[in-house]
């Protein structure tokens, strides 16, 4: 079984910084895609940033020019750091990952963290 765990949320006034991280872990062969989604009360999830294991990068608009995603290959990791935060950004973010992952087969399997509440206050 993979496990994706992520950290560094938390309240941070607008016009202030965050990063989260996310670590898969467990029997994985190989990982594609990680992104970060987000989901407000009464919202649809909704993609904020989406990274490829060779490195091509997508962000929402929502976000472009203030959040980077970026991913350590050799931890399995993925990382989203948020600048110049908005009380619109307050959501709970979740990790999502591509992975090649045994379980009672190898194969490619969709993953979802926990999910790390991230509140923007004004």
């Amino acid at each position: 079984q993979v496990q994706l765990v992520e950290s560094g949320g938390g309240l941070v006034q607008a016009g202030g910084s965050l990063k989260l991280s996310c670590a898969a872990s467990g029997r994985i062969g190989s990982v594609n895609d990680m992104a970060w989604h987000r989901q407000a009360p009464g919202n649809e999830r909704e993609l904020v940033a989406k990274i490829t294991s060779g490195g091509t990068i997508n962000y929402a608009d929502s976000v472009k020019g203030r959040f980077t995603i970026s991913r350590d290959n050799a931890k399995n990791t993925v990382y989203l750091q948020m600048n110049s935060l908005k009380p619109e950004d307050t959501a709970v973010y979740y990790c999502n990952a591509n992975v090649y992952s045994r379980e009672l087969v190898w194969s490619w399997r969709d993953y979802w963290g926990q999910g790390t509440q991230v509140t923007v206050s004004s």
